[in-house]
This record gives C-alpha cells, structure tokens and sequence, in this order.
C-alpha cells in the first residue's frame, strides 16, 4: 500500500493540511447542522436575507455541534492510523478494510448504546468519547450497510458494477466521510480506497465512486495542487472507470458554474440539494471554487435547500485540505464541537504517516 510518508520537511505543512481537512470539515458540518432539512427560504426567514452568517445555536441551545459527518469521519481516520501503524510496525499491509469495517461498527455502538459513564481510557479511542455518542440523524444507508459487517476485499476490479451492500444506495454518506484517505496515499491510492470503503454501507457505483474523487481531490490538495488542477486530475482518473458517467457530469458542472460570474445560492440550488453523492461532492467543489473568501465559501456550501451539514464539511475539508489549519477562521473553529479531540486526533495521524 502506497502510504503518503512526507519529508522532515514538509511534515509542518502536512500536518497543518491534515489539521486543516479535519478541522474545516467538522466546521462545515457545524455550520450547516442546525439549517439542515429547511428550506433556503426558511433559512432565509429564520436568519436574514442572507440566510446563516456564523454558527448559530441548535434547538438545544448549544452552538457549533457535528453530525453524523464528522463522526464517521474521525472513525475513518482510527481506522486509518491502525492500518498505517500495523504496516510499519509489522510490515504486512492490507488489513485497513478490516480495520476499516470494525471502525464503523464502533461508530454504530455509539448511535445506539448509551455513553460512556467514566472518563475516557488514555487508549481507549474514540468509543470512548461520550460526545460522539450523540445521535444527529445518521443516515439509513450507514446505519444497515454497517451491520452487515462487510469488508471490502482491495482485489476485486472497479468496474463500475453494484456492490454487495445496498446496491442502489448512492446517498452522500459515502463522501462525507472520505476525505481522510486523501491524507494518507497518492491520488490513485486514495480513489480506490475510498471507493471500496464506501462499498462497506452503499453499492450504487456513483455512491462509491464520488467517494473516490473526494479523496482523489484531497490527496492533489496536499500535494499541493490547485483546487481547480486537483479536480482536473480526478476527472481523468474518473474516467479510467466504467459507470463514471454521473460523478464526471456532476464535478463538470460545477467547474463550469464556478466560472460563470458571480457565486450565488441559486446556483448552488441548481447543481441538486446534495442529499446523493454526486450532487453533494458538486456543492462543495463549487462553493470552494467560486467563493475565494474561505468564511464565504463555507457559508455559500450550507445556504441552502438540503443537505447542508455534509455539502458545508466537504467544502470544508477541500478548502482546510488547500489552506491547512491556519487559513480557517479562528473564531469558528474554536467553538466547535470536540475541537481538541479532532486537532489531536489530527495530529496523530499526520504524526503515524510521517513516521521516520
């Protein structure tokens, strides 16, 4: 497995893009958590013409809460810094499917046991963090995809054909939470691996190849491509692959509207509401294109009549993923929910993969 190991180097910048991704994800997700399911007019009506200018509190009252996006997304990263740390220590490769899938089943204990009375083990990992046991309207697809306890095998082909698991299922919950492959390999890499893990919960090929382009995307980022250059080189990788067709349309529409003046919500709206993969991966690539203000972008990807919270996390993992952790507004994501937990957890990983 080709693991990302940076230089001495560049360690500083790559775990600042690390950091970044996380952080910017969990912010964006927190931005769009409480706006969720309304509609842009509501939005509107409830906040002001233009619509959630900052983190605004929950029906709690609490402010800067995740969903179900970041968890499964700190899940993912677990899975991934045991699967790195197994192969360097030992060796032998190839049990981060495993690795993954056990993952995921921990998260699932979290959306259905209660939490943790006593405080957290130092090694006890994320299950034993009583804030994740929240549950903030995870969706269907994860929930039954995950109990059937399904380990991608790395050595069948990506054909384009239905995977095992909910064949037709393409929902966004395949990409809200793949950007972290994007941190660990190369493009190409990361593609795969993000598209047989999301085969884990949804089988619809566009399911599980958006997921793939997410990663792809984040892994040009931190090598330190463009925005524009890394979603250019991902439409050719798409295009290696049969059933390409809907996640190439989607991407290619979104470069194409970035470019077309002015960013607006209505745009937004036209590229769909992001509740399936492909239309949420379009949102966030467009709102991070066409919105060179990181505090605008992230505003413009939660604006609007949908899937706010996983369009708002992906745009905001591109953008941390481009800028790390510094080009983030400060101010917001210190109110985050499990703010340290994520930055440690960042760390970690971008730690394990630079390891020697």
């Amino acid at each position: 497995m080709p693991w990302r190991t940076p230089s001495l180097q560049a360690a500083a910048v790559y775990r600042a893009r690390v950091r970044g991704c996380l952080l910017g994800g969990a912010l964006g997700d927190a931005l769009g958590y409480t706006v969720e399911f309304s509609s842009l007019d509501h939005i509107r009506a409830a906040h002001g013409a233009r619509g959630v200018t900052g983190l605004v509190p929950g029906a709690s009252g609490a402010v800067g809460l995740i969903s179900d996006d970041t968890q499964m997304t700190l899940f993912t990263v677990e899975a991934l810094i045991q699967a790195h740390a197994r192969e360097r220590e030992k060796g032998v490769g190839g049990a981060w499917p495993l690795l993954l899938r056990q993952a995921y089943e921990r998260w699932l204990e979290t959306q259905s046991g209660p939490a943790p009375q006593q405080p957290a083990a130092p090694a006890g990992g994320l299950v034993t963090e009583a804030w994740l046991y929240a549950r903030r309207a995870p969706g269907n697809a994860c929930l039954s995809g995950i109990a059937q306890s399904y380990a991608p095998d790395p050595a069948l082909p990506l054909d384009g054909a239905p995977g095992r698991v909910n064949p037709d299922s393409k929902g966004c919950g395949t990409v809200m939470r793949s950007a972290p492959f994007g941190l660990v390999a190369p493009a190409d890499a990361a593609f795969a691996m993000a598209a047989r893990g999301a085969q884990i919960t949804h089988g619809h090929p566009t399911g599980y190849y958006a997921a793939g382009a997410l990663a792809a995307i984040v892994a040009h980022l931190v090598a330190g491509d463009s925005l524009e250059g890394a979603v250019l080189r991902t439409l050719r990788l798409l295009e290696r692959h049969r059933g390409h067709t809907e996640t190439t349309s989607a991407l290619r529409t979104a470069l194409d509207l970035a470019a077309d003046g002015a960013p607006t919500a209505e745009k937004v709206e036209s590229l769909g509401a992001g509740w399936v993969a492909e239309e949420a991966l379009a949102i966030g690539v467009y709102c991070a294109l066409a919105e060179p203000a990181v505090e605008r972008a992230l505003l413009l990807a939660v604006n609007h009549s949908g899937d706010s919270d996983s369009t708002g996390s992906i745009c905001g993992n591109l953008l941390g993923a481009r800028y790390g952790d510094t080009g983030l507004p400060h101010a917001w994501v210190a109110q985050v929910e499990g703010r340290a937990t994520i930055a440690a957890l960042a760390d970690d990983l971008a730690a394990e993969c630079a390891h020697g």
